[in-house]
């Protein structure tokens, strides 16, 4: 149908942003969004496909993390600030000797690991933008899954990263001090 076509009672506006301080966002209750440059961002919503993924890095992770006593992993319910972001991972992991002693709200600390699982509806380029926003944040280590490719994304710094498939194996490396899983396992 061409411009002149269209029927202008059928055309839906695309809603404005939705700007506020930060300051607003904290002192809020906005499920389902993050707080980014100002804005308030939608979550997508997850699909099975994401839940199980989640769960399984919660299983694996959790069962090393409890057995040594590292820290405590957060699900995606969970907020961390960092810098003028408000985020909230699919998974989390932060160190005993940096949990903040108060615990009752979102993390003014950046959490040493974060995992991000691709949703259909994100790009490419928040993604990646997100993960960097992290480690420029005192991130130590990103994991970003991509349930379609069955990869993973190991983020260190902007310039040190690395992509897992299937054939290999997901380490916490130092941040996770001995922690592996056959990277199949998450897709399984």
């Amino acid at each position: 149908m061409h411009n002149s076509q269209m029927n202008p009672e059928s055309i839906q506006e695309v809603p404005a942003p939705v700007t506020m301080t930060l300051q607003e966002f904290l002192e809020n209750d906005f499920e389902g969004y993050e707080y980014v440059k100002g804005k308030l961002v939608p979550m997508a919503p997850p699909s099975m496909e994401h839940g199980e993924i989640s769960i399984k890095v919660i299983r694996y992770l959790d069962l090393h993390v409890h057995t040594h006593q590292l820290g405590h992993l957060y699900t995606a319910e969970t907020t961390f600030q960092l810098g003028d972001r408000v985020v909230k991972p699919d998974v989390a992991f932060v160190l005993t000797d940096r949990l903040p002693e108060d615990r009752r709200q979102g993390s003014p600390v950046p959490p040493d690991l974060a995992v991000e699982i691709v949703s259909p509806t994100d790009m490419h380029y928040d993604v990646t933008e997100k993960a960097l926003a992290y480690l420029k944040s005192g991130t130590r280590l990103v994991w970003v899954i991509e349930p379609v490719a069955k990869t993973v994304m190991v983020y260190r710094s902007e310039t040190d990263f690395t992509l897992l498939t299937c054939a290999d194996t997901l380490t916490g490396e130092a941040v996770v001090e001995g922690f592996t899983c056959p990277v199949a396992q998450l897709f399984e």
